[in-house]
């Protein structure tokens, strides 16, 4: 198996992981901010999705918003060039659309990861490593917030979501 076979496999098992959490999640919950979390749980699946199909692409010049991107809905709180602005997110993304979102980054993960140099330049100015490791730091950033999604369908509504190879 080549390394970019296995960049796509662990790639497709993370989005398959959060897309299990998503069609298991009960509404209350998926609209939901519980606990002492400021972000409601389908605004972490779409930012989830939205950074997997973002640091797959070559560099931030490259990137091509999925059609149904709604402006800022990316972020979890402040902009980090923008200090002190917070943006409006106020129209929740619907379970089907978050769904649709996760197919569209399962052939994205096809597409990128064929054809990644691994040793290329990171293409974001504050990356500081390779492709590899934009690679690497991608499913990392993915795990944890999959993780974080898991965890509230446990500890909130007694769901448990089974590990995917």
């Amino acid at each position: 198996m080549t390394i970019q076979e296995s960049l796509a496999s662990q790639f497709h098992s993370t989005v398959n992981m959060l897309t299990q959490a998503v069609e298991q999640c009960p509404e209350p919950l998926w609209l939901a901010a519980p606990g002492q979390s400021p972000n409601h749980t389908w605004h972490l699946a779409y930012h989830t999705l939205f950074y997997i199909h973002f640091y797959l692409s070559p560099s931030d010049s490259a990137f091509i918003f999925w059609p149904q991107h709604r402006p800022e809905y990316n972020y979890l709180g402040s902009i980090p060039w923008k200090p002190g602005y917070k943006p409006t997110i106020d129209q929740p993304y619907t379970r089907e659309e978050i769904l649709q979102y996760a197919q569209f980054v399962h052939e994205e993960i096809d597409r990128r990861t064929a054809t990644f140099d691994p040793e290329a330049p990171s293409g974001f100015s504050w990356l500081p490593f390779n492709q590899l490791g934009v690679m690497l730091y991608n499913l990392r950033h993915a795990a944890h917030h999959t993780g974080q999604i898991i965890e509230r369908l446990r500890t909130q509504a007694g769901i448990g979501i089974p590990w995917t190879r």
